[in-house]
């Protein structure tokens, strides 16, 4: 008697660690449980990927959803929302809310805000500060939590570490792979006076490279003398690309589509204000280090680093305009035209953004196409093309960096443990995200 799926996704060209072929992915119980030939088979329901590529689930390793505290510019419902409308299934979500997630109280309130209202699957970081370091160790093994995040520059608060030993005694503390934004905070200071009012060309000056590659360097001299893991989020530096390709034993890479596709000084003549985001976008001598990072297998993840702000408040004038853009929707539709153009394979986008998050993470089945696993599938009419909008995006601010690009491959579902949740641009079965879980805590 023919094997009964509660889904099959059939006809598809199926992309994953094998390589690339056509073949059915059947689906019981939100698992995977069989990739092949399944036209014997039947099922409670049959999706129909001819002409399209079924990918494994993508995971965005680094999204700011804003919530509590800054809910104008972004919820766990809109930023969850844009998720999956991109093809991401799980999210990592940011400490740098109002509160910070700093505590298990401010932990757990994010799970409780997240249940029955997060489109797609989740984990939250806990913020690493000199003050919560010595307790790191028991907050990292808390459900739902992916792991200490610490910014060595660029935040307020207590969530700014921009002294040796204060990494020091973060990373004494922790167990699993900590998550740095490595901006040196001392050079940023001598420098902010060199921003020039109303001129974000700026910008780059003001966080210039030096910044990043000295603390960097800091924080790989750190980790090495006490053993420790550590993941340097947003490398923008050829002199970083270098530097880390030696260091590969304890230190790994993420890289986001923005740094691999807007050049400044263009970027900011053209967007101003919409272009900001720290660390900021390099001009031309730094992108072909990154490309070259995908290409040798230095970096290790893509993140979009989602941290949307309103039109109003980005259209201050330089500095007093913040930092960030909104990137967890476009993020798929921008690497695969990279792809279209040649620039990286099919393979290597699939390693960035979910085989390499189940390695950095330790992910507890999930990240991968393969029997067993969760049932996570992004999947992708590679010749489709669209024109990238700010009408088009579901994040409360409404507006793209890449407005007006037009791109060749776009997600067309979304299928979360077997849900199929986004298709065709609509979300058809909403509010079923759940706590991404993790090998280390189990």
């Amino acid at each position: 008697m023919a094997k009964t799926f509660d889904l099959i996704v059939r006809g598809g060209e199926v992309a994953n660690h094998a390589g690339r072929g056509y073949a059915d992915v059947g689906i019981s119980g939100g698992k995977i449980a069989a990739v092949g030939d399944l036209g014997q088979a039947s099922a409670d329901d049959v999706f129909d990927a001819a002409g399209l590529t079924v990918l494994p689930g993508v995971i965005d390793t680094q999204v700011h959803f804003r919530e509590p505290g800054l809910e104008w510019k972004e919820d766990l419902e809109t930023g969850s929302r844009a998720a999956v409308l991109g093809g991401v299934v799980a999210v990592f979500e940011m400490p740098n809310t109002e509160p910070a997630t700093t505590d298990a109280d401010a932990l757990a309130d994010k799970l409780a805000r997240a249940k029955g209202r997060m489109h797609c699957d989740h984990a939250f970081f806990v913020g690493g500060t000199h003050e919560n370091a010595r307790f790191l160790g028991e907050l990292e093994r808390l459900p739902g939590c992916c792991g200490v995040k610490v910014f060595m520059g660029a935040s307020t608060g207590t969530l700014l570490v921009q002294d040796d030993e204060g990494i020091e005694l973060v990373l004494r503390h922790v167990n699993r792979r900590a998550t740095f934004h490595s901006e040196d905070e001392y050079r940023l200071a001598e420098r902010r006076p060199l921003a020039r009012p109303g001129d974000w060309t700026s910008h780059p000056e003001v966080r210039d490279p030096q910044s990043a590659i000295q603390s960097t360097e800091r924080l790989v001299r750190i980790a090495r003398s006490l053993g420790k893991r550590i993941h340097v989020l947003h490398v923008t530096t050829g002199e970083e690309i270098d530097f880390l390709a030696h260091n590969k034993d304890v230190a790994s890479v993420e890289l986001t589509p923005q740094h691999l596709t807007l050049i400044g000084p263009e970027a900011y003549e053209r967007l101003k204000g919409f272009a900001q985001m720290n660390p900021p976008i390099r001009d031309a001598s730094h992108q072909p280090a990154l490309w070259r990072a995908i290409e040798m297998g230095v970096a290790d993840v893509l993140g979009s680093d989602h941290a949307p702000h309103t039109r109003e408040e980005k259209e201050r004038p330089y500095p007093a305009s913040p930092s960030g853009m909104p990137g967890v929707q476009t993020l798929v539709p921008v690497m695969l035209n990279h792809v279209a153009a040649g620039r990286l394979t099919l393979e290597r986008f699939i390693d960035l953004t979910s085989h390499g998050a189940n390695r950095l993470f330790s992910l507890a089945g999930k990240g991968r196409l393969a029997e067993g696993y969760d049932a996570d599938l992004t999947i992708v009419d590679l010749k489709a093309k669209r024109t990238l909008r700010h009408e088009d995006m579901a994040s409360r601010v409404g507006w793209t960096p890449f407005d007006g690009l037009e791109v060749t491959g776009f997600p067309m579902a979304t299928i979360i443990r077997g849900q199929t949740v986004m298709r065709d641009g609509a979300i058809i079965a909403p509010s079923l995200g759940q706590p991404v879980r993790f090998q280390e805590t189990l």
